[in-house]
This record gives C-alpha cells, sequence and structure tokens, in this order.
C-alpha cells in the first residue's frame, strides 16, 4: 500500500498526469462555479423566513451572494470527492496508459481500453456510491458536531471506504477477466481500506485535495500492478502442481 502511494505521488510531476491533474480541477470547479451561479439565480429575491413560517427576510443581491457562497461551500466540502471521481474517470484510461507505460510496460501492452459508454457507467456508478454513503452518514454528521472532530473523522472513514473501493474498481478494468477481477478485488480489501482512507485525508486539504483523485487512481493502478499478475501467476503454479500431486 505504501509503496503504490509512493508511486503514485512520484507520478504526479510525469507529463501526462500533470496534464490530467489540471484539466481535472479545471473542470471540478467549474461544475462547482455553476452550481454557485445556480444558487444565487434561485437565492436572490427570495425569501428563506417565509418559506419556513418564520416572518418575511427577503433576500437582496448581497444576500443572494454571500448565501450562494455559503451553499455552494457546503456543498463542496460534501460533494466534491463524487464530483471528482466522476470527472477523473473520464480521464482513467489516459492515466492508467500513462503510468502503466512508465512502470509497466509488459502489462501496457495487453491492456484493454475503457469504452466511453462504460467509463461514464464506471463514474456515475462511483460517485453514486460516494453519495449515497454520505447521506446515510448525514444523521451522523450532525450528531457529532458537538465534537468538532467527529464529523471529520467520520468523513474520512466514509469516504476512505468508498473511494479505495472506487479505485480499485478502476484500476482493475483494463485488465483480466471479471472472475480474475473479483478475486483479486475480494484479495486485496484491506490495502483498498488503507490507500482511500489516505485520500479522504487530502480531500480535507486545501490544494493537495485537487490532486487527491488523480493519486488515489494512479495508487490504485500500482497496487494493481504489484498483485494482481503475481496472485494469478501462483494460482497456475498450483494448478500445474495439483495433477502431479494427485499422481503420487
Amino acid at each position: 500500500m505504501l509503496r503504490a502511494l509512493g508511486l503514485a505521488v512520484g507520478d504526479l510531476v510525469h507529463r501526462p498526469v500533470l496534464a490530467i491533474i489540471v484539466q481535472a480541477a479545471a473542470i471540478s470547479l467549474l461544475l462547482f462555479v455553476l452550481l454557485g451561479g445556480v444558487l444565487l439565480w434561485l437565492l436572490s429575491g427570495s425569501d428563506p423566513c417565509e418559506f419556513v413560517g418564520l416572518g418575511s427576510c427577503p433576500l437582496g443581491f448581497g444576500g443572494g451572494v454571500a448565501g450562494a457562497i455559503g451553499l455552494t461551500l457546503l456543498a463542496a466540502w460534501i460533494l466534491y470527492p463524487a464530483v471528482a471521481i466522476a470527472v477523473v474517470t473520464a480521464f482513467t484510461d489516459r492515466i492508467a496508459s500513462a503510468v502503466e507505460e512508465r512502470h509497466y510496460a509488459a502489462t501496457a501492452n495487453t491492456a484493454k481500453r475503457i469504452a466511453i459508454g462504460r467509463g461514464l457507467l464506471m463514474g456515475l456508478k462511483s460517485a453514486g456510491r460516494l453519495l449515497l454513503f454520505n447521506l446515510l452518514a448525514l444523521p451522523f454528521y450532525l450528531l457529532l458536531l458537538v465534537t468538532g472532530v467527529g464529523p471529520l473523522i467520520l468523513f474520512v472513514i466514509v469516504n476512505g471506504v468508498a473511494f479505495g473501493r472506487d479505485v480499485a474498481e478502476l484500476a482493475a478494468a483494463r485488465h483480466g477477466d471479471r472472475v480474475s477481477r473479483r478475486a483479486w478485488l475480494k484479495h486485496t480489501r484491506g490495502q483498498q481500506h488503507l490507500i482511500g482512507l489516505v485520500i479522504s485525508i487530502l480531500f480535507l486539504v486545501p490544494f493537495a485535495n485537487l490532486l487527491a483523485p488523480v493519486i488515489g487512481t494512479a495508487a490504485g493502478i500500482h497496487l494493481f500492478s504489484g498483485s494482481f499478475w503475481a496472485m494469478n501467476s501462483d494460482k497456475r503454479r498450483v494448478a500445474r502442481l495439483r495433477p502431479h500431486a494427485a499422481a503420487s
């Protein structure tokens, strides 16, 4: 796990990966800017007090701007991991190609490209899983507010479990068959969760959160390439030995 994360951090200076980081971060930030614009349009001139039955307090343009900024920041804190993984999924094939060609040239030649439709489906699935996990945890986030750090710890755990699984599935998508991929995912579940926890912590650090999804994706590829082929090689070796053992 530490090897995979270390190699992933080293890949950040690789030009193709660096270009993807800039593009993915720009798209993610643009989505939240658009969200802020929509919220500003909805809030300007609205009356939130009347909406909840507490008299009248219509918002002017200034109040709308303040409300839109506040809600956008809140949405970014809660939704950014889901948005980031969905956006980065669109670049998964490019990230995987860059990392594999740099470190695992032999297996890069046998990789299967991820079709656009399949990539979009995987991105939506990953984003949906992250959103679902966080929505289920929302009551506990609120209950833990009194502890100060409780929501942050829960955020790391919830998103770590989901994100670790996501980056592992993305890494495995280009190689092997469904049965071998499922076996590998089950075999490395603990390492996936540890990678996910580290990436979730990075999501809480300003500027590092822009790198977190790419680091996670690259770490998943290193974890996969460092263990999948060895695991399947061991299985083939055992299969070859079984007939000899039975004969003796």
